[in-house]
Order: structure tokens, then sequence, then C-alpha cells
């Protein structure tokens, strides 16, 4: 089995995703990053937050890292996520920019 080194950052989200605490993954974030899953963006941690929050009620999404590749303070983690949602498991890709070891953006894309 392949072995994924992943900035702590990224370990701490996935681990925060896996146990549904929204918090936690907000705390992931600076405070005026921006995510852009589904078509829509969701900006400042507050609403990270809720957003993160929502999705885990609706879909008990769960993270497993399939691949990891990083550029400056560019990150693409390529991962399965499977939950409750039509069509589980799904393999997206993570799209990351960095600022200060927190994550300032994060692009959601099939």
């Amino acid at each position: 089995m392949k072995t994924i080194n992943l900035p702590k950052v990224i370990t701490d989200l996935i681990t925060a995703q896996d146990k549904f605490d929204s918090a936690a993954y907000a705390d992931c974030f600076t405070e005026k990053a921006r995510v852009f899953d589904e078509g829509k963006d969701h900006m400042g941690k507050v609403e990270i937050e809720n957003w993160n929050a929502e999705t885990n009620a609706k879909y008990n999404t769960v993270v497993k890292p399939l691949n990891y590749e990083e550029h400056g303070k560019l990150g693409i983690l390529t991962a399965e996520s499977s939950g409750t949602f039509p069509g589980s498991p799904i393999v997206l890709r993570h799209n990351f920019e960095f600022e200060d070891g927190l994550i300032k953006s994060l692009r959601i894309t099939l």
C-alpha cells in the first residue's frame, strides 16, 4: 500500500471530517478562507463550519486519501469520498492553497 505524506493541516482536516467535527474542520482554515463545492462558494471560517455541519448531517461523508501532490503553496489531494449521497463512493480532487500553515482556499472538483 502506498504511503501518502500529507501536510499536517490536511491530516487534521481529514480527521475532523471523518469525526464529523465541523468546528475542528473550520479551524484548519484562515479567517477569510474560501471553499468551493457543489457549485457554491463558502467564505470565512463561520460559513465554512456551517456548510460542513450541513453536509455532514446530510451526507455523512468520510474521506480516504489516494494521492497527494504539492507545488509550492498549492496542493492537490485526490481522495475517495463515501457517504449517504447518490453515487457513493466517488473520487474527488481537493485543490488547496495554503497560507501560514492553514488552508486559504479549497476547491473540490470531480
